[in-house]
């Protein structure tokens, strides 16, 4: 069961076999990583704690962190700032902010490397043709 379920009023029985927000699309996908004893004997204790096992402890742990991170305003200019310098490809872009942050980034992209439009530069002339109104502020009456 996870974190979010333990703490609910009403534990949802899904929720035990099947993580938040997964789709059916999501296999599991094994991992391998170090991690120093007393982290693993902590998170043991706690699995125990919650009648559950330390796989979906650490699946929840890392899906928190994800959208935490993911949320934060330095990671989304961090991921732009990426993707602008051609650091980070669209589809990264995508799986770290979703599918809308990602197409506005990509439309800001797009527009940033555009060539700026082929004006004219201002000429000297009065561009209110000498017929400009001025209003008097209260400073100055």
């Amino acid at each position: 069961m996870c974190k979010r379920c333990a703490n609910a009023e009403t534990v949802m029985d899904p929720c035990a076999k099947y993580a938040h927000k997964m789709s059916a699309s999501d296999e599991p996908r094994r991992v391998h990583f170090q991690s120093p004893e007393y982290l693993v004997e902590r998170l043991d204790a706690i699995a125990d704690l919650f009648d559950t096992d330390r796989t979906e402890l650490l699946v929840e742990a890392i899906r928190e962190y994800i959208e935490e991170t993911a949320g934060s305003e330095t990671f989304q200019q961090l991921v732009a700032t990426k993707y602008y310098d051609d650091k980070l490809e669209f589809d990264a872009v995508k799986q770290l902010v979703g599918a809308e942050t990602a197409q506005q980034l990509r439309l800001l992209k797009s527009d940033l490397e555009d060539e700026p439009l082929d004006l004219p530069a201002p000429d000297d002339d009065d561009i209110y043709g000498g017929n400009a109104a001025s209003i008097a502020t209260d400073d100055e009456k």
